[in-house]
């Protein structure tokens, strides 16, 4: 079960008004959030998933109601891939009266329904290995779905988890998200061989996506992702994507040109030609709903009733 997707597949066909509205909700959501931090509006830090915001949006249908998800520092986008609630996220993050978890977890640490995330690089697979066993043995085909990136794969955790998820067939989906650097060292100066690799040194599926073509994405992953649930043991999908902007907000070590080119080759690039008049009233609804949310999160009482 190993493949490469193809670089691309122009012309894209089309893309679910759905979609693309998510898409570009995510999209404004982190660019807003930077925005309030450097008003100092924001509790802590931020890792905002600008370029990355597709990969969430494709599993969206592939994934059910009572699978987990399992996200990481960088993970907005796949919680609101995962829950359309932008104001219970954005309280989260700012402190205020309707946050997801109290306000303590803030940007990083979200607990939701099916939903963790922890800015605990390779935290997540043990903890995501033991749920997808209890969801084995309850029987009804739910998977534990885990977001990682290439530089998570420099954590012991993450082998012990893959070794023990494939011994006993966990139903456990590693999604890769590998953007070349890892906060700010190149993949190639942290990480010897390959994701492919390791995933056969453990006799794990694997899937390699480079396209940020939803249609496609979805059309080779679905019957990997039925096969997972039907306990044939767990599959990794590296997606090859590009990070904009910094690993948090200015730690950007990259030459411009790759900078340039990251920004270019996104998925807002190729959408917004493939659909402009589409895109173009999908951008204004989403950035209009997105700075209406924010002006009625930012004027909600603070949690605890602390300081504004």
């Amino acid at each position: 079960m190993t493949g490469i997707a193809q670089a691309y597949r122009p012309p894209i066909a089309a893309i679910a008004g759905e979609d693309l509205d998510l898409l570009l909700l995510i999209r404004h959501f982190e660019l807003t959030l930077l925005d309030l931090f450097g008003a100092g509006a924001l509790n802590g830090t931020t890792h905002t998933c600008l370029g990355q915001e597709y990969i969430p949006v494709a599993l969206r249908t592939l994934l059910r109601d009572d699978d987990f998800v399992f996200s990481n520092h960088r993970g907005h986008g796949h919680f609101l891939a995962r829950y359309p609630d932008p104001r219970g996220l954005l309280a989260e993050i700012m402190g205020r009266e309707g946050a997801l978890c109290g306000g303590v977890g803030g940007s990083q640490h979200i607990y939701h329904e099916r939903f963790l995330s922890t800015g605990v690089q390779g935290e997540s697979l043990p903890v995501a290995v033991g749920v997808g066993l209890r969801l084995k043995r309850a029987g009804h085909g739910a998977l534990a779905c885990a977001y990682i990136g290439d530089g998570t794969l420099g954590e012991g955790s993450v082998y012990e988890a893959l070794n023990m998820a494939r011994l006993w067939r966990v139903p456990l989906l590693v999604i890769v998200e590998n953007n070349g650097i890892a906060q700010s060292t190149p993949t190639g100066r942290q990480m010897s061989g390959t994701v492919a690799g390791r995933a056969a040194a453990f006799g794990i599926g694997y899937h390699r996506i480079t396209t940020v073509d939803l249609a496609w994405i979805r059309d080779a992953l679905g019957p990997l992702i039925t096969s997972v649930r039907q306990n044939s043991g767990p599959l990794i999908v590296e997606f090859m994507t590009n990070r904009i902007g910094p690993h948090s907000k200015g730690d950007d070590s990259r030459p411009v040109a790759e900078r340039e080119h990251a920004e270019l080759s996104g998925w807002h690039r190729a959408y917004e030609e493939a659909f402009p008049g589409p895109y173009a009233e999908a951008d204004v609804r989403q950035r209009e709903l997105v700075a209406e949310v924010a002006a009625e999160v930012a004027a909600r009482p603070p949690v605890g009733g602390g300081p504004t």
